[in-house]
Order: structure tokens, then C-alpha cells, then sequence
């Protein structure tokens, strides 16, 4: 009995790269000895994407659906597909051609190889701005350094995983999700495989700065308590520091210097305000975190789909 390959790939208005990637991988598996079938994940799309989906599932009997109510975010869009997909391993991707389909014949030699887990490591290429490459390598030193796992530089959302490790990642219950964090720190056998990026077909990025900033203080926290010792011994050295005022101001007073006072007190009260509120904030987020994640509210809702 052939293995069956199941393809999770999350879209928000990507109405016009559906057909291209139905084709693509068509090209890819026709000549490979795997059954095959094709999960799209509708992360509230407000264009014309889940007409084009639903077209597209009346003439390809192995192409489904999933359509979330409203927009819940990529990682939350690729758990709705892992909770309904039941192949023997799961691919998972975007659905912008970025992530290139001719990798994936590699990605399941390497699964029959043994390999639970496959991921795949982005390179850098010279037409990528350089601003997204600094920010990117900013980002994966942040979590190597303060978090407890290693992530190497470019690792994408672009993987393969046996269905057993597909089982173990569906009883997660945390409601912020960092598949890159979490997947790794599952363990099980993983190898990783370089890849170059191809250039977006149609349409335009979804990942403004402010979703990057907010997904990297998202892996950073979800991995970590050390940004809590942070603040704590950024508040004891500074406290230290604080010391040093007191042989001047004796020093003063004893001398009759007199001690000028408005603009430094200015600068002292705003800079450790500045900092305190630093603090409060690292300390905010992880409270946020647990508030959340005390609430129990689903990762999605469904509103449509045809698996059965």
C-alpha cells in the first residue's frame, strides 16, 4: 500500500497563487510513488481565496479545505491543518511559491531514511533587503541567547513530520504558538535541509515588521524565563550603581559645593523611569501570557470545510 503524503499550507488573499501551487505539486509527486493529498488552511482571507479553493476542490478529488472564521494568525492556520490532515507524514508550507516544491522529493528521502522530522533552513541570498537580513539575524540570536533552545539561522516553517510526532504536537494546549521553538524542542530524530528561497509569485508579503517583532517576543517568551532574570539584575546592578551618589553628595556637603540638581535629577528620574517601565513590561507580557492561556479559548474556529 502506497504512503499517503499529507500537504498542510496556510493562505490569507492568495487568491492568485492557488492554481500555480496545485500545479507545482502536481509536477513534483506525479512521478513519485506516493499518494498525495492537499490541505489549504483559509486564515480569513477577505478576497476571493476560498471561491478559488472550493472551485479547485470540485475538480481535484484529493484538495481540501479549511476555512477559519476570521484571521487567528500563520501558526494557529498550520495547527488547524495538523488537527485534520491523516497522512503517514505532513508537509507543511506556504502558499506563496516561496517555499519550493521541487525540495520536497529530498525532504521524504530524508523521512525514509528515518528521520522524523525534516526542517528546512533558509539562505540569505543577495536580492533579499538588507534590512529584513539584519533584522532576521537579530532575531535568531535573541532566541538562542535568551531562550533554552538553538535554532539555526533561517530555520523556516517549511517542513516534514512523521504522523507520530504530528500526534504528540496536537495534545500542545499553549495558546502562543512557535512551531520553529516547539518542534525542536520536541526532540525526536531531525535533520535539517538548506534551501534557496524562489521569489514570490503573485501578491505581497503578510509579515509586516510589527508581526515579526511581535513573533519574536512571542518565541522568546514562550521558551524562557531568562528576559524575568534580566530585568532583576538590571535592577541590582543599577541599584549598585546608585551608590556611587552618596561619597559625592557627603563630599558636597562637607566642601560646600553645592550640588546642581534639576538636570541631572531630570535625566536620573527619566532614564531609571525608562527602565522600571522596561521592566514592568517584560514582566507584563508573561502575565499576559498566563492570563490568556487561562482562558482556554480555542487556537481557531472553523467555519467551512469539506473533510468529512
Amino acid at each position: 500500500m502506497k504512503k499517503r503524503i499529507s500537504i498542510v499550507i496556510p493562505v490569507c488573499n492568495e487568491e492568485a497563487n492557488i492554481a500555480i501551487v496545485i500545479a507545482a505539486l502536481q509536477d513534483v509527486f506525479q512521478p513519485l510513488p506516493y499518494a498525495y493529498d492537499i490541505c489549504f488552511v483559509d486564515d480569513g482571507s477577505t478576497d476571493g481565496t476560498l471561491e478559488e479553493l472550493k472551485q479547485q476542490a470540485a475538480n481535484h478529488n484529493n484538495l481540501f479545505f479549511i476555512s477559519l472564521s476570521r484571521n487567528f494568525g500563520h501558526q494557529n492556520a498550520l495547527k488547524a491543518g495538523l488537527d485534520m490532515v491523516g497522512g503517514d507524514c505532513v508537509i507543511m508550507m506556504d502558499g506563496d511559491m516561496q517555499h519550493p516544491p521541487d525540495l520536497i522529493p529530498e525532504l521524504i528521502q530524508q523521512w525514509m531514511l528515518g528521520y522524523d522530522i525534516v526542517y528546512t533552513i533558509r539562505k540569505d541570498h543577495k536580492e533579499m533587503p538588507l534590512m529584513k537580513r539584519k533584522t532576521s539575524n537579530m532575531f535568531y540570536n535573541l532566541i538562542n541567547n535568551l531562550s533554552d533552545i538553538e535554532l539555526e539561522q533561517g530555520t523556516a516553517d517549511f517542513r516534514l513530520m512523521d504522523k507520530k510526532v504530528v500526534e504528540v504536537f496536537r495534545a500542545f494546549k499553549e495558546i502562543d504558538l512557535f512551531m520553529r521553538g516547539l518542534i525542536k524542542w520536541m526532540g525526536f530524530r531531525q535533520i535539517g535541509i538548506e534551501y534557496d528561497p524562489a521569489q514570490r509569485t503573485k501578491g505581497k508579503s503578510k509579515y509586516t515588521l510589527k508581526k515579526m517583532i511581535r513573533f519574536a517576543l512571542q518565541g522568546i517568551t514562550s521558551f524562557s524565563t531568562r528576559p524575568l532574570y534580566l530585568a532583576a539584575y538590571l535592577g541590582f546592578v543599577f541599584s549598585l550603581l546608585s551608590l556611587l551618589y552618596v561619597p559625592y553628595i557627603i563630599w558636597s556637603h562637607y566642601f560646600g559645593h553645592a550640588i546642581s540638581g534639576w538636570a541631572s535629577m531630570i535625566a536620573t528620574i527619566a532614564f531609571f523611569g525608562g527602565l522600571q517601565l522596561m521592566i514592568l513590561g517584560i514582566i507584563g507580557m508573561y502575565l499576559g501570557k498566563l492570563f490568556m492561556q487561562s482562558k482556554q479559548r480555542p487556537h481557531y474556529i472553523v467555519k467551512e470545510s469539506n473533510i468529512v
